[in-house]
């Protein structure tokens, strides 16, 4: 596989840090000329941002980034591009490896160096099987272990490590002793859309290819001929770093109007109960069963309507124990037919595949994935919380009479 022109970007995250330098070191060993860059946001309680270039050999250049309004991760954006772009200038660098700071999630970096001009060619976590229950099950804030990014972070470990889990088309997993078959079904299950590869057996696709289209023989010293050498074909790691990545379809696909979420599984111990309906919660009974759902699974996600906002698609977002939930605009079955025009296609379409005659787009549809799932229990107390057969017959109106249960909670 040809290493594509100009200066090639892969970015590579994770909180598990192991994971992570592992699988840089691979492609350092992988692709001749590749370097990476790391901004190491540890050092931001001193005021700048640590910034060092290295290839396999080892450091190549160090600096510091001044904060930008008293937050690493800012001054890791200004940054970012500037020294991204003098690698392309000065030339020779065949491949750039951002590696990203533990808590750093790959989605607002991608988009940093695509809006400054430069190519990212693939977008990889770095992942510990062994390690996917336990972080997903952290509830604690990132500032707790001295991971935030900035004074006003309050992300948790779990929400962090969920998105930069997600939001990957490739997981690079470590070959950990300690994993066992339920955590790497844990793994899929999450991101069964994932291009997997196992960073310890990361063989090359094929032995070897041609070092030039031809790779015709040369005449040797002596005057024999003897076949050009051959080189080692890029490993599989190297190829998903540099097969191409696509920023606003990876931005579509976090989107819960639009989300390619988990589909039904159960497999060693772990299960995933997908749960589409389209009849509303009712407001007050969805609130009251909150923390019961929250915690019923590891993981879970979706979106879902509220019959006293009928206009509103809601997304719901929990891990750790905690749960997100916040409004991300209309339903398309809630706009004027003009308006259709500055909705991206990809959302046009989602909505057209499972459109009713009726509620158009409006629906609820949630994802939980976890080991030991109560499938039917939590069967049981979702339906519990929509409108009962009478509430529903009684029509929108009466629906946006019901009591406000999610207002307080949509303000803070």
């Amino acid at each position: 596989m040809a290493v594509p022109p100009g200066l090639p970007v892969v970015i590579v995250g994770g909180l598990h840090a192991d994971a992570r330098r592992a699988a840089v070191a691979r492609l350092l060993a992988d692709v001749p000329g590749s370097v990476v860059l790391h901004h190491d946001l540890a050092t931001a309680a001193a005021g700048t941002v640590v910034r060092t270039i290295r290839d396999a050999s080892g450091i190549l250049d160090a600096g510091e980034a001044p904060l930008v309004n008293d937050c690493a991760c800012c001054a890791l954006r200004e940054d970012l591009v500037p020294e991204l772009e003098r690698l392309r200038d000065t030339g020779g660098t065949r491949l750039a490896v951002v590696e990203l700071w533990d808590s750093v999630e790959p989605k607002a970096m991608a988009e940093v160096v695509t809006a400054g001009g430069l190519t990212v060619t693939g977008v990889i976590t770095a992942v510990d099987p062994a390690l996917v229950l336990p972080y997903l099950g952290n509830g604690d804030d990132l500032a707790d272990g001295g991971l935030a990014a900035a004074a006003t972070d309050q992300r948790t470990v779990a929400d962090t490590f969920a998105r930069q889990l997600e939001y990957a088309p490739v997981l690079a997993v470590a070959d950990s002793p300690e994993a066992d078959d339920e955590d790497r079904e844990l793994l899929a299950q999450l991101h069964p859309t994932a291009r997997q590869v196992r960073i310890g057996q990361d063989l090359p696709a094929d032995p070897a290819e041609p070092a030039g289209p031809t790779a015709p023989a040369q005449p040797s010293g002596d005057g024999l001929t003897v076949p050009t050498p051959r080189r080692r074909a890029l490993s599989h790691l190297a190829q998903a770093a540099l097969a191409g990545f696509d920023v606003e379809a990876a931005a579509a696909a976090q989107h819960p109007a639009c989300a390619l979420l988990p589909a039904e599984a159960d497999a060693h111990g772990v299960s995933t109960l997908v749960w589409s309906r389209r009849r509303p919660f009712h407001p007050e009974r969805l609130y009251a069963a909150l923390e019961d759902l929250t915690c019923a699974a590891a993981r879970s996600r979706g979106r879902f309507w509220l019959a006293d906002k009928p206009d509103t698609l809601f997304h719901w977002d929990a891990a750790g124990g905690a749960l997100c939930v916040e409004s991300t605009g209309p339903w398309l079955a809630s706009l004027p037919d003009a308006a259709w025009d500055m909705v991206p296609p990809v959302r046009r379409a989602a909505a057209a595949l499972d459109w009713h005659p009726e509620h158009g787009d409006r629906c609820q549809h949630l994802v939980f994935t976890s080991p030991g799932l109560d499938r039917d229990g939590l069967e049981r107390l979702l339906e519990s919380c929509l409108l009962t057969d009478a509430e529903y017959a009684a029509g929108p109106d009466a629906w946006q009479r019901l009591p406000h249960a999610f207002d307080t909670l949509l303000e803070v």
